[in-house]
């Protein structure tokens, strides 16, 4: 009887010891997590309070390999495999608010990665479909976003040049991947009003943010930017 009782104050023990490090864990993150905000994305200008709030609600170190976690809120893109990356910070920051996405709308990202950009834009926007090319990282991101809870985004392995026409028209569409040039279908599905941010150029890239206003495609030269290169239909030589 004193082995079994001995025992089981061990095991409580560890139980213990476990929590205590788990509560440290998330308070060494949500202090990390506060520092990005601050001093990454709001002291280089980026004022709207809905992407600040949601910038701060998603977790970005649940979107990235565990073996990188403690990069997770560090001012650079990290690889997510399949050759490909989660954005810095910043950028994810400024995408969103750049397209102006608003509680309501309706909004198309290209590009899922690990599923962090979906999610920052699922704090604010109604809904929010997204595609990715990778079936793997489309599958995985689809698993995590339903494990943490966002209801409101729905995942599709596929080309994202096409878009989403059975959802289309959108209030907003995000690139998350950099094009040779503007792709028409996404064009097409911008609704009036619509703003597609997308990054441009293969050697030296841009973002460029184009407005659907009146019939018309206005399209507004951003900042210089670096992004792995959109794949798929968008490659092959307009026809």
């Amino acid at each position: 009887m004193r082995a079994v009782a001995v025992a089981g104050t061990a095991v409580a023990a560890l139980a213990c010891a476990m929590t205590a490090m788990t509560e440290v864990d998330d308070a060494a993150y949500a202090a990390r997590h506060e520092a990005m905000v601050r001093e990454q994305i709001e002291a280089r200008g980026v004022r709207d309070p809905a992407t600040l709030a949601a910038m701060r609600a998603v977790p970005r170190h649940l979107f990235v390999p565990e073996r990188l976690r403690a990069e997770a809120y560090a001012d650079y893109p990290l690889p997510i495999g399949h050759g490909q990356t989660i954005s810095q910070p910043y950028i994810v920051a400024f995408m969103t608010e750049a397209a102006g996405v608003q509680p309501g709308e309706t909004v198309l990202e290209v590009g899922t990665g690990s599923g962090y950009q979906a999610a920052v834009l699922a704090k604010i926007a109604a809904r929010v479909f997204s595609i990715e090319i990778v079936a793997p990282l489309a599958a995985e991101s689809r698993r995590l976003l339903a494990e943490l809870g966002y209801r409101n985004v729905e995942v599709r392995a596929g080309d994202g040049y096409a878009g989403w026409p059975e959802h289309a028209p959108f209030d907003a569409i995000l690139v998350t991947a950099a094009a040779p040039r503007l792709p028409e279908p996404l064009l097409a599905q911008l609704a009036e009003g619509g703003r597609l941010v997308i990054p441009v150029g293969d050697d030296v890239q841009e973002m460029l943010i184009v407005t659907r206003r009146g019939g018309r495609l206005e399209q507004h030269r951003s900042i210089p930017v670096r992004f792995v290169p959109m794949t798929g239909e968008v490659r092959r030589p307009p026809r």
